[in-house]
């Protein structure tokens, strides 16, 4: 298996074979949250006027992300992780549009196999692929608003790169390279409220969840459902 490592835009642009879009802080961990609470399935977006329309036209029931870490006028939750904990979504279709993760989903027009990526799920993910048993793997880390790079996604991608290699890395050690990270400041600022410590705390929570998320087309939608293990597709 020939493992890939892309960063940003132009790295979900470029890769090939089973993919995996790393968001870390947060569209990713919010998602695993959405999928343990018993979401159906999330229709992943690039734009918020896309995700206003779906949402109107009966394609979903909320609409959930960010631009700038808010929730945008218009939208029923943030893109929260802890926020998430509390809400109802059980049996609902969401509809999510970030500035990174779902970005790049959108991006990876080149892909054969897609999964979502973030720390919670890192470990899960990883079982999955190693099930599809791919030639090539690529791993991008999509940073801030898909064009700066940040630890957090960085590192999960490493750390799964050594999981899809046989390897376990220490995982106090990675928390705390991405505790010490410029994004990681952002959890707990009074200035900058939006950023709950709370899903700073979620987020590092490594290999806590045990299915993946993988996303296919239907309908000319990019939809992520949870793949448990147990399930080989």
């Amino acid at each position: 298996m020939e493992i890939r490592i892309g960063s940003l835009l132009r790295g979900a642009q470029e890769a090939r074979g089973t993919v995996v879009i790393v968001d870390v802080f947060r569209a990713f961990t919010t998602a695993s949250v959405a999928f343990r609470k018993g979401a159906k399935k999330i229709v992943l977006v690039a734009e918020v006027d896309e995700a206003l329309r779906l949402r109107e036209n009966g394609v979903g029931e909320m609409c959930i992300g960010e631009v700038n870490g808010i929730r945008p006028d218009g939208f029923d939750m943030g893109n929260s992780p802890f926020e998430m904990l509390d809400a109802e979504v059980a049996g609902k279709t969401l509809i999510q549009s970030t500035r990174a993760g779902t970005v790049g989903m959108s991006a990876a027009v080149n892909a054969s196999k897609i999964y979502a990526g973030s720390f919670v799920i890192a470990e899960a993910t990883v079982k999955a692929i190693l099930q599809d048993a791919p030639e090539l793997v690529t791993i991008v880390a999509m940073g801030w608003e898909a064009r700066i790079n940040a630890d957090e996604d960085e590192q999960c991608a490493f750390y799964m790169r050594n999981l899809l290699q046989g390897r376990q890395p220490d995982r106090d050690a990675v928390r705390a390279l991405v505790l010490a990270g410029e994004e990681s400041q952002k959890y707990g600022d009074p200035s900058q409220p939006q950023y709950h410590p709370e899903d700073r705390d979620i987020a590092l929570q490594i290999d806590s969840v045990d299915f993946a998320i993988k996303v296919e087309r239907e309908d000319g939608l990019l939809v992520a459902r949870r793949r448990d293990l147990g399930c080989i597709a």
